[in-house]
């Protein structure tokens, strides 16, 4: 997967030899996607949830935002955003950690919390 991310490029969609488009049909008969999901009860599973989950799960990881939208291609932050969807725990762990920071003992010569 990382040399794959690493070498990834912008560029024009797939083709099969000189004429052919990569289609969602295509694709879809290629991989026997119908088959698969059927197979494991996901009849409702699209491959583009995948992109969702997959961005999910590496932001939940760690990845910055910036770097997941390389990832995915996306000309822009706000479109990549639209692809994450925090679990409860992720928002939990953000309360935590801004509780934590602002229970931390200040001294007087240090940075101060203000208001932006």
């Amino acid at each position: 997967m990382s040399g794959f991310l690493s070498n990834r490029r912008r560029r024009p969609p797939d083709k099969i030899g000189k004429w052919c488009r990569l289609s969602r049909t295509l694709l879809r008969d290629a991989t026997h996607w119908d088959e698969v999901v059927t197979a494991l009860g996901y009849e409702h599973l699209r491959r583009h949830d995948l992109r969702h989950t997959g961005l999910t799960w590496m932001a939940d990881a760690g990845v910055k935002v910036h770097v997941l939208r390389e990832i995915a291609g996306h000309g822009s932050l706000s479109t990549t955003q639209r692809y994450l969807h925090p679990d409860q725990r992720s928002i939990d762990a953000a309360g935590d950690a801004l509780s934590a920071h602002l229970r931390a003992p200040r001294s007087p010569d240090g940075p101060r919390l203000r208001a932006v």
